[in-house]
């Protein structure tokens, strides 16, 4: 006899076993961070239905995944756990995947895919984009203490995060078999979100630190060796996230303290969007923007950096000071509009 898909627990745990670590990665190819995302937001309405509503993780199935629940589950995150409406988005996007490929390998539960896909987002409120300006950038850079070996690291990590402009986690996956310094435009590898690689070019000034940096911390010419790294034990292995947030924290408490006002809260996604900001300002088409921070949609880009800041801003109001005395438009001359009004 047929399970009813409804109400079996065991069709359900095999469906999201088989979404997670069959479907995601080997049919959709999507990077293990994507995967790892879609488990955390499973995993969290799971744990809501066992917290709140009193249901054993052994009989769950997909009479729990009804439209009433789900925005139950929507109330609770944004109210009882004081998540941002970002998380939440991101969890109900999870359900919603899951439901999609659930509906297609169970046709009964198509109706119950197309009521949780209708649910809105929460609003998220639009913030201003946080950037450092140049003279906080400039401090930033200086800041390590060049004098120790550590320091010059440092250093190198913070000018090839600027000018590359790559995400931290996309800089410590660095290998040196990424860098091309040789090549005619000299470029690094970078391995982004979604599995997806891009070329990103090199200033000239950023490869001549490169290749002090690498004199230095690099005899070998293995090319799966971290381009920075820490040694435990003698091996070389990648830095953490962790270490790269407290060397922006600590760069900006050393600006500070030399009187540079800082930012409340620096962190490393901040550079990157400096860099963004800064290429923008100098009239660096979007386009070339989303390709050099590896933006798989325009909108994306635009979202961020197609606005007026206040100085681009304020030298456009400024052009507009002394024109009261313009031209006679052109469209008001009577030979012009008979032109205009001409077969």
């Amino acid at each position: 006899m047929k399970k009813n898909v409804f109400t079996n627990s065991k069709v359900f745990w095999n469906t999201a076993q088989t979404f997670i670590h069959h479907y995601l990665p080997g049919i959709r190819k999507v990077s293990r961070h994507t995967v790892s995302s879609y488990k955390d937001g499973l995993n969290s309405y799971i744990s809501y239905l066992e917290e709140e509503k009193g249901i054993k993780r052994k009989n769950i199935c997909f009479s729990h995944l009804t439209e009433t629940y789900v925005k139950e589950y929507q109330d609770w995150i944004l109210n009882i756990k004081m998540r941002t409406p970002k998380t939440c988005n991101l969890r109900l996007t999870s359900l919603r995947s899951f439901l999609e490929y659930a509906a297609n390998e169970h046709h009964e539960l198509i109706a119950f895919y197309i009521s949780i896909r209708d649910i809105k987002n929460s609003k998220i409120p639009a913030k201003p984009i946080e950037f450092f300006e140049k003279s906080q950038m400039k401090a930033i850079l200086a800041a390590p203490d060049i004098g120790t070996r550590t320091g010059r690291r440092n250093q190198m990590m913070l000018v090839l995060m600027y000018d590359s402009a790559v995400r931290i986690s996309e800089l410590l996956e660095l290998k040196l078999g990424d860098l091309h310094l040789k090549a005619e435009i000299p470029y690094i590898t970078v391995h982004g979100k979604g599995d997806k690689y891009r070329n990103v070019p090199l200033m000239q000034k950023t490869c001549r630190h490169l290749n002090r940096y690498l004199e230095e911390f690099h005899e070998e010419t293995n090319s799966k060796v971290p381009l920075f790294y820490a040694t435990t034990y003698g091996q070389k292995h990648h830095l953490s996230s962790d270490t790269a947030e407290k060397l922006i924290k600590n760069c900006c408490l050393a600006a500070g303290s030399k009187g540079i006002k800082m930012p409340d809260s620096c962190h490393c996604h901040m550079i990157r969007k400096t860099r963004a900001m800064d290429l923008y300002q100098s009239g660096l088409p979007l386009a070339h923007i989303q390709q050099l921070l590896g933006h798989e949609e325009i909108s994306t880009t635009s979202g961020f950096y197609a606005f007026a800041t206040l100085d681009t801003l304020a030298k456009s109001m400024a052009k507009t000071e002394g024109c009261d005395d313009l031209p006679e438009k052109k469209w008001k001359d009577p030979n012009v509009i008979k032109k205009l009004y001409s077969l």
